[in-house]
């Protein structure tokens, strides 16, 4: 009679507790279809990283990105929208340096050419200070007369190689201007490099933001699988 009750006792249980089981093996499978086979469209990688492709962006990398090269730290970020237009003017700014830089040599060469044919200079292995000072005389002996009067001795040109003579004071004038002119257009190229660098800072700034943006509508999307489980 013992063994009669005791099985009358266990039998209920059993089916009590294999019951509850079976519902928690549904219920799991009615939510893993759920979030990810995509049924209601909610991020499915997300939850199941394992299984998806979706994962936690590093700030650190989308700041390195676009260090490298700006708009890249948002497209891994996934924030290119606002991205590209760091990118677009990281192109734009490159092609007004080497406007410069093209520009800036074609006045500097047609400045020294135009010395040579109306001051009779000889253009190889000169410094940069000569082509200033053969721009603000009109000749050597009055160039080294002003260093002789200012006791600069050391700045003196004794070589032939260093001799100049302008036919007239007009064509010196314009060598100047040319000069000048390929100045402006080196000094204008500092000024571009500068808005490159803060580019770079600028846009690796947004990528990080943007990883936090991201990150968070992970962390959202995690949040709402805990709500409803």
């Amino acid at each position: 009679m013992k063994w009669v009750a005791l099985l009358a006792f266990l039998l209920p249980v059993q089916s009590f507790a294999v019951d509850n089981s079976s519902r928690v093996l549904s219920r799991f499978e009615v939510q893993h279809d759920l979030f990810v086979g995509g049924t209601d469209g909610l991020v499915p990688s997300e939850l199941f990283p394992e299984e998806g492709t979706a994962k936690k962006k590093s700030n650190g990398l989308a700041a390195i990105y676009s260090l490298l090269l700006p708009g890249m730290g948002e497209l891994y970020a996934d924030g290119f929208e606002s991205g590209k237009y760091f990118l677009i003017a990281e192109g734009v700014l490159w092609l007004t340096y080497a406007t410069f830089e093209i520009y800036g040599n074609q006045l500097r060469d047609d400045s020294r050419a135009f010395a040579q044919s109306h001051a009779g200079v000889i253009p190889s292995d000169k410094k940069d200070q000569y082509w200033v000072d053969i721009g603000n005389f009109i000749d050597v002996y009055e160039y080294n007369d002003k260093k002789l009067r200012d006791r600069e001795p050391g700045k003196l040109y004794d070589s032939p190689s260093d001799a100049w003579r302008w036919d007239t004071d007009f064509s010196r004038s314009q060598f100047r201007d040319q000069r000048i002119a390929s100045d402006h257009m080196y000094n204008n190229e500092k000024f571009v490099v500068a808005a490159i660098l803060i580019n770079h800072v600028a846009s690796a700034i947004n990528a990080v933001r943007s990883a936090i943006k991201y990150n968070k509508s992970l962390d959202d999307a995690l949040g709402e699988l805990d709500i409803r489980a």
